[in-house]
């Protein structure tokens, strides 16, 4: 009925479902003024449509307006019915939302996607039934003793000794873990600048998925990998966090920073620390502890966390170096050229990920338009780029 009325008249779309509008305005926190200011519609006729006057209705170009800024389709908005929120969001997703109330709309979205993603690579991977796309199996790992739980994790990762960001998530995907890294520009896959969230996970039994914000630094980021880690092996729960939440000494986020902290600096590493090299002044920290953070690709503050928890460094050096840190200026922003647009994927989706629709694209399982859309949209050209680039080319 939606679409026939639609039909005769093209200039207007009458049988829109205003339940759905509101229900939408409702998730996401918004007003229906709002989401007309923010769509450039008239909010008179938006409220017309929503109070189901009779001659009410919305252009083809003002609902897919509507559509994309709530992430959905236009015929979403044409089926009727009620919704209810357990219809549209996954568990995980809900879980996320429960944690953090105060999400933004832009985070809804972008945590919607990471489930879209996933679910792609879910239905690539069953109609290949390749061996090369690993499935999640993991041995027990026990909240009660965080130290063994992380060692265990170490050596089922078959971690090497010297380590970077790109190293842990290698070894985090092969055991069938998808890591996805935000991208560092402007874009669907970024995570807003006023945003406080560092990381989250989505757990799922067949294919988890660690979601990292990409930072200035690598070594921040490899400790929200080990953090997210931690929630998805101790705890096997979905899981997102802010800043706060990597400091905090409560709870299970209590527990994931314990550890991320045994897990990138296990004993062994801790016993190649020399106590009697420290130096006095705090702000010296990072310049003494430089060869080890460059070889287990983590921060000085990791490392002084590890001290201090161990009772080898006395708590009040530990807050001066962190107050020296924090005195600092922040860093430029990075206005680094995308001159490497095609490798984009590999940084946001990660390797496993990239590889499966590429093998789906050559194997001719999905269209060259689909690949694109999986890979944040190349065009034809960076396509063929990122191909050479795996080829070795």
């Amino acid at each position: 009925m939606a679409m026939l009325r639609y039909h005769l008249r093209m200039d207007r779309i009458y049988s829109i479902n205003p339940e759905r509008i509101a229900w939408c305005c409702a998730d996401f926190g918004i007003t229906v003024e709002q989401l007309a200011i923010e769509n450039a519609i008239p909010a008179a006729n938006l409220e017309r449509v929503l109070s189901q006057d009779d001659g009410s209705g919305l252009t083809f170009k003002q609902l897919s307006k509507i559509a994309a800024y709530f992430g959905r389709g236009v015929l979403f908005f044409l089926e009727q019915g009620a919704l209810h929120f357990e219809q549209v969001h996954t568990p995980a997703f809900r879980t996320l939302a429960n944690q953090k109330p105060e999400l933004s709309a832009k985070l809804k979205l972008f945590i919607e996607r990471v489930e879209q993603q996933r679910d792609v690579f879910l239905s690539l991977r069953e109609e290949m039934s390749s061996d090369d796309l690993p499935r999640f199996e993991h041995p027990a790992f026990a909240a009660e003793d965080i130290a063994t739980s992380a060692h265990l994790a170490r050596k089922w990762l078959g971690l090497a000794a010297h380590n970077s960001f790109d190293t842990y998530r290698a070894a985090i995907e092969k055991k069938g873990i998808l890591v996805f890294r935000s991208n560092g520009y402007n874009g669907k896959w970024q995570i807003a600048s006023e945003s406080p969230i560092q990381g989250f996970t989505l757990y799922e039994e067949n294919c988890p998925v660690i979601v990292v914000r990409k930072m200035r630094t690598e070594a921040r980021q490899t400790f929200t990998l080990a953090h997210e880690l931690g929630h998805l092996l101790l705890h096997r729960a979905s899981a997102i966090d802010d800043a706060s939440d990597l400091l905090s000494q409560h709870g299970i986020e209590h527990e994931a920073n314990a550890f991320a902290g045994h897990f990138l600096v296990p004993n062994e590493f801790l016993q190649q620390i020399r106590d009697d090299t420290r130096p006095d002044s705090a702000a010296s920290f990072d310049a003494w502890l430089l060869p080890q953070c460059q070889a287990w690709g983590i921060s000085a503050e990791v490392i002084l966390r590890r001290l201090m928890d161990s009772g080898r460094l006395p708590q009040k050096q530990y807050a001066a170096y962190r107050a020296w840190r924090e005195s600092l200026p922040a860093p430029d922003a990075d206005r680094a050229a995308r001159i490497y647009r095609h490798r984009e994927p590999k940084h946001i989706f990660g390797e496993t990920f990239v590889r499966a629709v590429l093998d789906a694209l050559n194997g001719r399982r999905i269209s060259l338009s689909k690949a694109s859309s999986y890979l944040d949209g190349l065009k034809l050209n960076d396509l063929n780029e990122l191909e050479k680039h795996y080829a070795g080319l």
